[in-house]
């Protein structure tokens, strides 16, 4: 897993609760659209889930 992948993680984890992609991308100083096409491919990987729309978490 590549770095921006596991930073994205520990940024949803540090968040404690379901996030947005706006949310980690502030917390990482990061680009929207970057933090977004990165949770679509940990989702697509099983690493990440929507429990809402427009919401992502963490599957523990």
């Amino acid at each position: 897993m590549d770095e921006k992948k596991k930073a994205v993680i520990e940024a949803m984890k540090k968040a404690g609760k379901e996030v947005k992609t706006g949310d980690v991308a502030k917390i990482l100083g990061w680009d929207s659209k970057e933090v977004s096409k990165i949770i679509k491919q940990l989702q697509k990987e099983g690493i990440v889930y929507s429990p809402k729309r427009c919401y992502y978490a963490v599957k523990s």
